[in-house]
């Protein structure tokens, strides 16, 4: 779609970027087009900060890790040729924001042996990743949010590779070719891993896995709209 194909009107009338493809997104974002790259985080939010928060465990660190993302990719976005898609590129960047993360907290921790966590640390706040908004009887959503709380702590359990591999392929429902190249592993490595991910799954959660898969990691809504906030107000800092 060009960028001439998503204009609402004439006159210099606002372009209607919802409905713009990715390449013309991209363009319009090189162009310096602040409303094209709005729409570019919007489309891509759920699936990349699920991906940040798999890697990364922890949903504050998460949320900075994609910030971090789309602060690079608005400055780089010129280095994009469309040779992969454009959420691959995205999820290489959010990739090696989480790395570079990991790295300075493990650098951090080498430097502070004393530090420990507590027992109870982490489950207040798994509590609040539970979508209040699912539209449902109460007792549906209760009990949807109560298995997701469950899942996501099971998904915490597992190895980082994967965790990783399960939420690309069975929550976001990326093709085993889309995650191998958002990865850069081989393909027969993503099969492998998302075989034993879900194995170890199904041992603790059995049914109740198929319920509860789809909705985990929620980020619809107000935390959607808080990314993007925070992503604009650094950039004007920059």
């Amino acid at each position: 779609m060009s960028l001439e194909a998503t204009s609402s009107g004439s006159g210099g009338a606002p372009l209607d970027w919802q409905h713009a493809d990715d390449r013309a997104l991209a363009a319009a974002i090189g162009a310096g087009e602040r409303d094209a790259f709005v729409q570019l985080m919007r489309r891509y939010n759920r699936r990349l900060y699920r991906l940040a928060r798999a890697t990364l465990r922890d949903d504050a660190d998460a949320q900075d890790a994609l910030q971090d993302a789309y602060l690079a990719a608005y400055r780089s976005i010129g280095t994009f040729r469309g040779d992969a898609q454009l959420s691959t590129w995205l999820s290489r960047l959010v990739v090696n924001a989480c790395l570079a993360r990991l790295r300075r907290d493990a650098r951090r921790h080498a430097r502070a042996p004393m530090v420990s966590m507590s027992a109870n640390d982490g489950s207040d706040h798994e509590l609040m990743l539970m979508d209040k908004s699912y539209d449902a009887s109460p007792d549906d959503a209760l009990m949807r949010a109560q298995i997701r709380a469950l899942l996501e702590r099971k998904l915490d359990a597992l190895p980082e590779a994967f965790r990783v591999v399960f939420v690309l392929r069975c929550v976001e429902e990326l093709s085993v070719e889309e995650t191998a190249q958002c990865l850069g592993i081989p393909e027969a490595t993503v099969r492998t891993r998302q075989f034993r991910a879900r194995g170890l799954l199904r041992e603790s959660l059995a049914q109740e896995l198929d319920l509860a898969e789809r909705d985990v990691f929620s980020f619809d809504g107000a935390r959607c709209d808080r990314i993007v906030a925070a992503v604009l107000v650094r950039l004007d800092e920059s």
